[in-house]
């Protein structure tokens, strides 16, 4: 960004600012008069209606939504400082001659941003280092943070998932959920109307496919990590936590908590969470104690068919996880596992052929399907997976909705609760895509869809 740029960025901010403050607090919110449109923060609410209540409520959304926007302009801003001074630090001290001297200038810079933004020196130097990525590697992102199509948590995230990226794999992975016109682009919501934690699994799921380094190679190296760990906390707790392949680790979850389902009732006080451990804990102590159920729970795992017959090197996908390595989907599907449930993708497409059958109890296909479209609970922002999930018709059956997929979502608990007990609504889902959600102010949300493509076809010979 050039100064004049910076200067008339920042006008039109404190422009937008003072919009916000007249017209939210100073005109609806305070209930009196009416508002005329602001130029420079956009539409926040016209004359008040006949319902003031109503405008009031909308224009305090209008308001907070403005509000993020202009924080995401102000945290580009700060990118452009913090990178310019960097640089200026740079330019203004002779070229170090060593490694110490290097790293000393280094901390004096990064001492001196702490102190100006009253922050710690861990927080002023990975906000250098954060400025550094998107100023010189990541344009598309520090441009969408510049006009508040994403956050700065938005922004962050890119960072970290283009870390140790070679610049053309990281200018693909933004190209992807940034750029519309990028062959294969990101489907359903933008990046922007993701929450940042979800944003991070996509994009975190798109680098495991897409990584220079096979994925094989880097789970084999990752094995080597494998460990238990144990850290007291306070009040008599502690954590206790396992670095394990995500097969086991994504089976030991179902299983733990099917059985925790197993054991709720009428009689029982513990909520899911509390019974999901104390269930594991009696496992690891004493084995699968009398009265603790041990069920195969089924857990999708979803297969590119080349790389089922081994010729192919897609990833495939474990639900509620992500991408994983072929060779462990191979062995799931070879072993007979029976807490997994196979699921065959079209290497033309990347999306779904079959539902696999075996000994174990299938499920309804609807009831598979719904899992397989979904991917978790389809809120926007909730990352509850599908084995957490409850099949729910959209409209209801004694409103004349019918059991069809399109009719169809699978919310957890929460948000089903949410469904029934307050105006918020559910609508528009289709065979291949979970429904959007209709607020109680009338404002409709995206739900995220799986971002299924091709997968690469083997070189010639392959088979």
């Amino acid at each position: 960004m050039e100064g004049e740029a910076v200067l008339e960025t920042v006008a039109a901010m404190a422009a937008a600012v003072a919009a916000l403050s007249v017209h939210v607090c100073g005109g609806v919110c305070a209930g009196r008069g009416t508002v005329t449109e602001s130029a420079t923060a956009g539409t926040i609410v016209g004359a008040l209606g006949a319902d003031p209540i109503r405008d009031q409520a909308d224009a305090c959304l209008d308001g907070l939504a403005e509000v993020g926007r202009m924080e995401a302009r102000l945290a580009a801003l700060k990118v452009h400082f913090a990178a310019g001074y960097a640089a200026a630090g740079v330019a203004m001290t002779a070229p170090a001659v060593s490694p110490q001297q290097r790293i000393a200038r280094q901390m004096a810079v990064t001492a001196e941003v702490a102190c100006v933004l009253t922050v710690s020196e861990r927080s002023a130097a990975a906000l250098l280092a954060e400025s550094a990525t998107l100023t010189t590697g990541l344009p598309l992102t520090l441009s969408a943070l510049l006009s508040g199509n994403i956050s700065w948590q938005h922004a962050r995230v890119m960072c970290d998932e283009t870390s140790g990226l070679e610049p053309a794999a990281a200018a693909a992975l933004e190209a992807h959920f940034l750029d519309p016109e990028a062959p294969f682009a990101a489907r359903g919501c933008p990046a922007g109307e993701l929450v940042p934690g979800r944003f991070r699994a996509k994009a975190r799921s798109w680098r495991e496919r897409h990584h220079p380094v096979n994925m094989e190679v880097r789970h084999r190296r990752s094995m080597q990590d494998r460990r238990l760990e144990y850290a007291p906390d306070r009040d008599g707790m502690a954590w206790l936590s396992a670095y394990l392949p995500a097969d086991a680790a994504a089976g030991v979850w179902a299983r733990a908590t099917e059985a925790a389902r197993a054991l709720q009732g009428p009689s029982e006080s513990r909520t899911l969470s509390q019974l999901r451990v104390d269930v594991a804990a009696t496992w690891l102590l004493a084995g699968v104690a009398d009265g603790t159920p041990s069920p195969a729970a089924q857990v999708l795992v979803t297969v590119p068919v080349l790389t089922l017959i081994g010729a192919g090197e897609e990833p495939a996908l474990l639900d509620g996880y992500g991408p994983i390595p072929g060779s462990m989907a191979r062995r799931l599907v070879g072993d007979g596992a029976g807490s997994f449930l196979r699921v065959l993708t079209d290497p033309s497409s990347g999306a779904p052929l079959e539902i696999g059958r075996t000994s174990y109890r299938v499920p309804k296909a609807m009831r598979q399907w719904l899992r397989l479209r979904d991917g978790r609970c389809p809120f926007p922002g909730c990352s509850n997976h599908s084995l957490d999930n409850e099949a729910d018709h959209l409209l209801a059956w004694s409103e004349g909705g019918g059991t069809g997929v399109a009719n169809l979502g699978q919310p957890c608990r929460k948000h089903h609760r949410l469904k029934h007990l307050t105006p918020w609504r559910p609508d528009g889902a289709t065979r291949d895509q979970p429904p959007r959600w209709i607020s109680p102010s009338g404002r409709s949300y995206p739900s995220e869809q799986q971002d299924w493509e091709p997968a690469p076809w083997p070189a010639a010979g392959r088979y």
